[in-house]
């Protein structure tokens, strides 16, 4: 019998998106290696689900966006593959 997995916050999704972002900006990590974990994270959060609603979710997100810390592109990207737009 499988468990259903526990949603995660808002928060955390964001936490996750900036993470691989700052790994990719300070090269720790590659483009491709970047590819592969990012859709490994959207095929996570999609299994998991983010609890919270869209506003919740983009209000989490919005923060990286201004700060730098994530670039609009890759937001755009994160809310699309979530299906957020």
């Amino acid at each position: 019998m499988s468990e259903e997995l526990k949603p995660i916050s808002p928060a955390r999704a964001a936490q996750e998106l900036a993470k691989i972002s700052a790994a990719r900006k300070a090269g720790e990590i590659k483009n491709d290696e970047y590819e592969h974990k990012f859709a490994r994270m959207i095929g996570e959060l999609r299994d998991r689900r983010i609890s919270g609603s869209r506003a919740e979710i983009l209000a989490a997100l919005e923060p990286l966006r201004k700060e730098g810390k994530v670039t609009p592109a890759e937001m755009n990207r994160f809310v699309s593959q979530l299906g957020l737009v």
